[in-house]
């Protein structure tokens, strides 16, 4: 798991990265919100923990911008005690709020506590796509897509594996066949188009759901 650490003071910095790095974390560290936003935006970043006072912005600003993006776990730390703070904080979906001086161990287990929770409520984000797991629902630029169960389990298995060949077979197997009762593969087609016209801006030109002629689909990735 890809942990960002944005945290302005040295110490606490490195503190932070070598005490989760022997959980099995990976760990990232930034010290500023441009540097903090830039490691965001071009890693897999699973889990960020967030000071509240940087030396160009602050948290707040920063959890907003993710937020537009993502709902992974995010704690702020802040050396405020303040009840307002707090109450902004959770409003616009921090995850926690620890004040300074706070134990380590807390804090690791807050991580922890906050992974368990979004376990439980995976979001996937792609192509202004977004798939709520817990609610089986799924959105594009936030309108409802209305799909069907069968359409969901397709486009979930396909985002949840985005820029890989899916092969028919696999498909099959993972949608319709798992109790291996015999199911005609053209079912497959039938629901990628049923699926592809509700997905893509031009379903006669797909972008997101691709062909791999002989072999099945994948999930095209573009922004």
């Amino acid at each position: 798991m890809n942990l960002l650490i944005i945290e302005d003071d040295t110490n606490l910095n490195e503190g932070l990265f070598y005490a989760f790095e022997s959980e099995g974390f990976n760990v990232l560290k930034a010290y500023t919100k441009q540097e903090g936003l830039h490691i965001f935006n071009n890693k897999n970043i699973d889990f960020i923990i967030l000071d509240c006072n940087l030396p160009d912005g602050n948290g707040f600003d920063i959890c907003k911008q993710i937020r537009e993006m993502s709902d992974i776990p995010i704690i702020m730390l802040t050396a405020r005690d303040s009840e307002i703070d707090e109450v902004t904080g959770l409003e616009i979906g921090l995850d926690d709020y620890i004040t300074k001086p706070f134990s380590l161990s807390v804090l690791k287990a807050r991580v922890k506590v906050s992974i368990r929770k979004k376990s439980n409520n995976k979001v996937l984000y792609s192509n202004g796509i977004r798939l709520d797991q817990k609610l089986l629902k799924v959105y594009k630029n936030e309108v409802d897509l209305e799909l069907s169960a069968v359409e969901y389990k397709l486009i979930n298995y396909l985002i949840e594996n985005k820029g890989q060949i899916l092969l028919k077979e696999q498909i099959l197997h993972h949608i319709w066949d798992s109790e291996e009762n015999y199911v005609d593969e053209n079912i497959i087609s039938v629901n990628i188009r049923r699926l592809r016209m509700k997905v893509e801006d031009n379903p006669s030109n797909p972008k997101y759901i691709k062909t791999a002629y002989g072999m099945g689909y994948l999930w095209n990735e573009v922004e």
